[in-house]
């Protein structure tokens, strides 16, 4: 192990040991500790007595002697000991000298509610800097934060009004929110449908403690089960990636809502990747990257941790539906079928069973949804149905329809369902068909993920299928980074021949082509490359050469120069309109024609998240169709080629690689290569190679390789 890594785990191991001083505390301080529970500055007390708090807890106040039972104490001072938080219930300007004299007495964490910190500006942003500085080597959760709530153990460390509610069943999830409004949300909506969480945290500013820390700690929580996370940006990535990778080691799916999803990009992008690789797409990158499973809406974030919380393993996408209500059962069959799940039919033996359970003819049972009437009024014959179902070698996951019998004897139904868990470890649901939060409540503490709308119950089940790959991540050896000797290329923008050149030298090959700058070479270049070129215009400053009529292709020898003289009007053209302040192209590029390739766009884009390669439909349609896939480069080295096929098979128009009606297939293991060279040579330039792209690059038939046609590069300055 390498002193780096010794270093960085000695410090995660600190940071551990603090959070879990902070998160069970036996001793917590209330600076400026109000006797009127009714305040926000009240509640804190108010809560830690009402909710059991077995530890000790020292209000501090100078202005109050008593509050309820306990002794309120003028100053931090005066405390009998040194607690073990501190929760600081002061403005933003006199929260710091708290924050001093807990740091001086030893306390191991303080907890800072006060607003009024970066997320104000200039002034807020002095201000944390001095709270940092206050705090020293003592851990601090916020500012601007509501808390945190440990419901293993009856802690509440918090001000959210949403711990007035006498009871909260304590589970499985955690919840890490960088909202402090957002903590309260989840906690009553969970607490209101019968799920249960194990902890939750609002990180808000994160002048110290971040998501990451949270992470990492509920990772070895024996309480907790699956990590929710309400995400507004990762400040730090890296410490974010190893995080959420030791969660999935420890079996431990982290499910993220990202907010901010039509942000625009940080900056104007060269490039079509840079156009098309926004923040959002970025996130996405990162999540898929370490196993991340997003919820696409808000209320996903309480659903697919109830269903994964159950830690039931889904090994394929065949879904048995068992309904006592017909159209309830389409409307969740149908979700499945959008969603990519299959319904199929119950075998022969397994109808045969289902059969045996109801007499008459009113069951449908040789179909999917199974129609089994009167299941809803029988738990005997509901927990037959079920049986089958889980024996039968033809599903993988079942789905129940709770309809309006249910409504009567909710109990019933749900004991009903959990007698049968222990015989399968296969998913099982249930979706009220009714408006009956009570229904789904009780499911839901009988260890049933129960749902209010169809197509949730297909999102769960899309989360299980998901959840099942976290033991393969990172499996895969990063690509080696080549020693390319890139130190000739002076910074900016290098013109299409100079980056086709440069792709050439970490492995990716272009078209035949040569740079000209008269028409008498142009056409000797013409007849040395075919029976018809591409001509271009050469530029370093004009990227999108299409726009201008900078590209004319099909170009017989005999026509280049009148060609030429044509490209150099409509440049000129061009330019003009534009406000275009350098001089029009003198050089033009004489291509030979690539017939019988697939166009696609390979790019790289760097931002605060990491650096992304990203795989898509290419040519001048690119950033209309949209069709991309992004990844993010591993801390050292380029892409796995793994994940580079895994990325060519991810693309809409993958079957077009693949030999789509009749065509020949694509040269795929070639472009593989192809992207694994451009993502080595991402990783060996650096910083310093800040924008990259091959558009179009042909994708050849099987055994013909790829070209790169096109290219776009832009270097920095050398770094140290």
């Amino acid at each position: 192990m390498t002193s780096h890594s010794l270093t960085s785990s000695a410090t995660a191991s600190t940071t551990s040991s603090a959070i879990a001083r902070l998160v069970k505390p036996r001793s917590v301080a209330v600076i400026g500790a109000s006797a009127d529970p009714n305040k926000t500055s009240g509640r804190p007390v108010s809560y830690l007595t009402r909710h059991g708090f077995g530890g000790a807890i020292y209000p501090v106040n100078p202005k109050v002697t008593r509050i309820g039972d306990l002794r309120c104490y003028p100053d931090i001072g005066s405390l009998p000991e040194v607690p073990d938080v501190g929760i600081v219930l002061l403005g933003a300007e006199r929260a710091h000298l708290a924050v001093r004299e807990l740091a001086q007495r030893g306390t191991g964490a303080a907890i800072v509610l006060a607003s009024g910190y970066t997320e104000t500006g200039a002034d807020g942003a002095r201000r944390q800097a001095e709270l940092i500085e206050a705090a020293g080597s003592m851990r601090l959760l916020g500012p601007n934060t509501i808390g945190l709530v440990n419901l293993t153990d009856s802690i509440p460390l918090s001000a959210s009004g949403a711990l007035e509610m006498e009871h909260f069943p304590a589970g499985s999830i955690g919840v890490v929110s960088q909202s402090g409004g957002i903590l309260g949300a989840l906690l009553s909506r969970a607490a209101a449908r019968g799920i249960g969480l194990s902890k939750l945290v609002s990180t808000s500013n994160e002048a110290d403690l971040d998501l990451a820390d949270f992470i990492d700690y509920l990772a070895d929580d024996d309480a907790t089960r699956v990590i929710a996370l309400y995400v507004e940006s990762v400040r730090h990535p890296e410490k974010f990636r190893a995080a959420v990778l030791k969660a999935a080691a420890a079996g431990k799916p982290v499910v993220a809502f990202k907010i901010g999803r039509s942000e625009a990009g940080a900056r104007a992008a060269v490039s079509h990747t840079g156009a098309m690789a926004g923040a959002d797409a970025m996130y996405d990158a990162l999540f898929r990257q370490v196993g991340v499973i997003r919820a696409q809406t808000f209320a996903d974030l309480i659903d697919i941790p109830a269903a994964l919380a159950t830690g039931r393993v889904l090994h394929g996408k065949r879904v048995a539906v068992l309904t006592s209500t017909g159209g309830a059962g389409t409307l969740v069959s149908d979700s499945l079928g959008m969603s990519g799940f299959e319904t199929p039919p119950p075998d022969a033996a397994t109808a045969g069973r289902l059969r045996a359970l109801q007499q008459g003819d009113h069951a449908a049972l040789d179909r999917n949804p199974i129609d089994v009437t009167l299941a809803g009024l029988q738990p005997d014959l509901l927990r037959g149905a079920i049986r089958a179902l889980l024996a039968s070698p033809s599903y993988d996951a079942v789905a129940i329809i709770v309809g309006s019998s249910g409504l009567a004897m909710p109990d019933l139904m749900a004991n009903a369902i959990r007698d049968c868990l222990p015989e399968s470890d296969k998913p099982v649901l249930a979706y009220v068909s009714p408006h009956a939060p009570q229904v789904a409540a009780v499911l839901n503490q009988r260890g049933v993920p129960a749902f209010s709308a169809p197509e949730s119950c297909a999102v769960a089940l899309g989360a299980m299928l998901a959840a099942g790959a976290l033991a393969s991540l990172g499996a895969s050896e990063p690509a080696a980074v080549p020693e390319v000797d890139t130190s000739d290329l002076p910074p900016g923008s290098l013109d299409e021949a100079a980056a086709k050149q440069l792709f050439a030298r970490f492995g990716v090959p272009g078209v035949r082509e040569i740079v000209v700058d008269n028409d008498a070479d142009a056409r000797s270049a013409a007849e040395s490359l075919g029976e018809r070129v591409v001509l271009k215009i050469l530029s370093s400053t004009i990227t999108h050469k299409s726009d201008v009529g900078g590209v004319a292709v099909n170009v017989r020898p005999q026509d280049v120069p009148a060609r030429l003289a044509r490209m150099r009007e409509d440049v000129s053209r061009h330019l003009g309109r534009t406000g275009h302040t350098g001089p029009a192209p003198t050089r033009f590029v004489v291509q030979e024609m690539v017939e019988g390739g697939v166009e696609l766009i390979l790019g790289m884009h760097r931002d605060a998240l990491g650096t992304a390669i990203l795989l898509g439909m290419g040519g001048v349609t690119a950033e209309l169709f949209q069709d991309t896939t992004m990844r993010l480069l591993p801390a050292q080295g380029g892409l796995p080629r793994d994940e580079a096929l895994a990325m060519i098979r991810a693309l809409k128009t993958w079957p077009l690689l693949d030999g789509y009606r009749g065509r020949p297939k694509a040269d795929v293991e070639a472009l593989a290569d192809a992207i694994v060279a451009f993502s080595a040579m991402a990783a060996a330039m650096g910083a310093r190679l800040v924008e990259a792209e091959i558009n179009p690059v042909f994708v050849l038939p099987a055994g013909q390789g790829v070209r790169a046609a096109d290219g776009v590069v832009v270097i920095g300055e050398a770094g140290p």
